[in-house]
């Protein structure tokens, strides 16, 4: 009878949720991979107006992308103004855009008063190439959110813009069966969630090891700007399974200015270590007394994983400690070498180049990168050769245990409680929805 019982509240619970969302074609609540909750809208930091007498709709628009080599007074000259007015233009803008910052291939679009022809997409310098015809307004984007404005007739000016960002809470429940981020895609995540989860787990999950079957059930906050996904903002609750085991990430602040993710016991999600070097890549050789070089050919020992990545991925200390050595070691390449307290060190080899700054005897933070994956020494392609040390003897960094760190204070255990178990009771909501589905028919 009390399973009975259990049951009817828990779809009864489904029910009231599938209410709240107006049925599954609610875009901001109860779609796959949506949580129950209305989408909010919040403006770009400071949002602009346009400019006075820019009326995009009543003016010829021209897109474009800045090319190759091209300078902001050279972009200018090809778009249809003189060197003399790209000159007076660049000086306007003074400080509020640099003009030494135009990436290549960042989009523009030039507003024309006159009837133009195609852009020029030789990158002539020529205003004659554009029958005499300049831009009234120019339209650059730093990047998909934020734009820059130029009145390109005088007297000229320069606006700020930025796009309007769309906030959305999401809950997404992803099981996977081939590789994580193949499997958020075919759920239709944005795979920028692994990133966040693997920053919160990245103490008690071996993103290098997940396995088939493992499951993310995570609620999360996301930001969208034309449609697109821009950025995962926060990780609210997240639930990853592994063997039949749950481990529950919940976020909580105290207001200390420190940890803010705990497990269900009130238990920093924050160990002395990281569970890898790098964010998210693939292990090409583990840790083995009897392994065949393969350069050499020949056996001989690897105290250490192998992780492969591509040239330049950042590389990060495990754990606070000191830098002991920063130097080139012959077969392993650019070595950097940290001592993290009595007991324990690590050593980041093959290394490109090390990161700004990093000198012998400098004290590092968890999580600070160091360096950046290359192939210098004996190596036959970009990866890191990641090592431990526990005591001076070589240990496998993928069996290396780590402690907790300080534990949820006391005074703050009642409101973390409260937390967690509403993010449980709506997660129980949203596992009873199937249960529904099937008992009354509903869709």
């Amino acid at each position: 009878m009390k399973d009975v019982l259990t049951i009817f509240c828990a779809v009864s619970a489904a029910l009231l949720a599938l209410s709240g969302c107006g049925g599954r074609n609610d875009e901001a609540g109860c779609q796959a991979g949506s949580a129950p909750e209305a989408a909010t809208e919040c403006a770009a930091e400071d949002v602009s107006a346009l400019p006075p007498g820019f009326s995009p709709d009543s003016l010829m628009a021209v897109d474009g992308k800045v090319g190759r080599g091209e300078f902001f007074s050279t972009l200018l000259m090809r778009l249809g103004m003189s060197a003399s007015e790209a000159y007076a233009l660049s000086a306007a803008c003074d400080t509020v855009f640099d003009v030494r910052s135009l990436r290549v291939g960042n989009a523009y679009t030039a507003y024309y008063s006159d009837p133009v022809s195609s852009p020029d997409r030789s990158g002539s310098d020529s205003a004659s190439d554009r029958d005499g015809s300049s831009p009234e307004w120019l339209v650059y984007w730093q990047d998909r959110v934020h734009g820059v404005v130029f009145s390109c007739r005088p007297p000229y000016g320069v606006t700020k813009i930025a796009k309007e960002i769309s906030e959305v809470s999401r809950y997404a429940d992803v099981t996977i069966t081939s590789s994580l981020w193949e499997d958020m895609l075919e759920a239709g995540v944005s795979p920028l969630l692994i990133l966040n989860l693997s920053d919160i787990y990245a103490w008690t999950v071996d993103f290098f090891g997940l396995q088939k079957g493992d499951r993310f059930r995570v609620f999360y906050d996301e930001k969208t700007c034309d449609g697109e996904v821009i950025a995962v903002d926060t990780v609210r609750y997240a639930v990853f399974t592994h063997a039949g085991e749950d481990f529950p990430a919940v976020m909580f602040n105290q207001g200390d200015g420190g940890n803010v993710y705990w497990n269900e016991k009130g238990e920093s999600m924050r160990k002395a270590f990281l569970k890898a070097p790098l964010h998210y890549s693939r292990i090409s050789s583990g840790f083995s007394y009897a392994r065949r070089h393969p350069v050499t050919r020949r056996v001989q020992p690897h105290t250490g994983v192998d992780y492969a990545a591509p040239a330049g991925t950042p590389v990060m200390t495990i754990g606070d400690g000191v830098v002991t050595s920063r130097r080139y070691e012959g077969a392993g390449g650019n070595v950097v070498r940290i001592r993290h307290n009595s007991v324990y060190s690590t050593a980041y080899l093959h290394l490109s180049r090390y990161a700004p700054g990093l000198q012998v005897g400098k004290r590092v933070r968890q999580g600070e990168v160091i360096g950046y994956v290359g192939s210098t020494g004996r190596s036959t392609g970009p990866h890191l050769d990641f090592r431990v040390w526990k005591n001076g003897s070589p240990i496998n960094p993928l069996k290396m245990e780590s402690p907790p760190a300080e534990p949820l204070k006391p005074e703050s255990k009642d409101a973390f409680s409260a937390v967690v178990g509403a993010y449980e009771h709506r997660l129980d909501s949203l596992e009873a929805i199937p249960v529904a589905e099937r008992l009354f028919g509903l869709f």
